[in-house]
């Protein structure tokens, strides 16, 4: 698949999704570590240090959603969005990915979320997976849930009382599953 791909969201705004680069990794740590404080989406507690983004993040495939070119002739391009895509499982099951996704928050309802999902599935599909599955969608998660059902994907699961939000709410966790091809 070429990439960047381009495509104009909501607000009139140019964006391309490309593969992360090494100066954009800092960016989509520090806006992991928003929605990781913000403690409605994601599993982990704390930010993450340098370290344990790479691991968690970098290791095997990772994209992000920025600003383009044409909309950027005199600054930086501005890094809307960011996914990783990677295996779910080692060995005889690493034909099924897993991949997680953040969005600026003031940017969220913009449809940048649409497009990297969309994407995803391609590339996913390029680089040889044959399914997509998500181990934990909290059941509050609403926007997502909407999302990745309206792009195919079916719950197959439910983890009882799995997370435990920053607001001492106890919610169930979503499995969510989607063949490719």
């Amino acid at each position: 698949m070429d990439l960047p791909l381009v495509q104009v969201i909501k607000n009139n705004i140019t964006v391309e999704l490309d593969y992360i680069h090494p100066q954009e990794q800092e960016v989509v740590r520090t806006l992991l570590n928003v929605v990781i404080v913000e403690g409605k989406t994601y599993p982990q507690r704390q930010p993450l240090s340098q370290a344990e983004f790479s691991t968690y993040w970098l290791s095997k495939d990772a994209f992000v959603v920025r600003t383009s070119g044409k909309d950027t002739t005199h600054k930086p391009k501005e890094i809307l969005g960011a996914f990783y895509l990677k295996p779910n499982f080692p060995g005889q099951c690493c034909h099924i990915c897993n991949a997680g996704f953040i969005v600026q928050p003031e940017l969220r309802g913009q449809g940048i979320g649409r497009f990297m999902g969309e994407a995803m599935l391609l590339i996913a599909a390029d680089l040889g997976y044959e399914a997509v599955m998500f181990n934990l969608v909290f059941e509050t998660n609403i926007p997502s849930i909407t999302l990745w059902q309206s792009l195919g994907f079916e719950i197959i699961g439910r983890i009882p009382r799995a997370a435990k939000l920053g607001d001492e709410q106890v919610v169930d966790a979503l499995m969510m599953y989607r063949p490719l091809g």
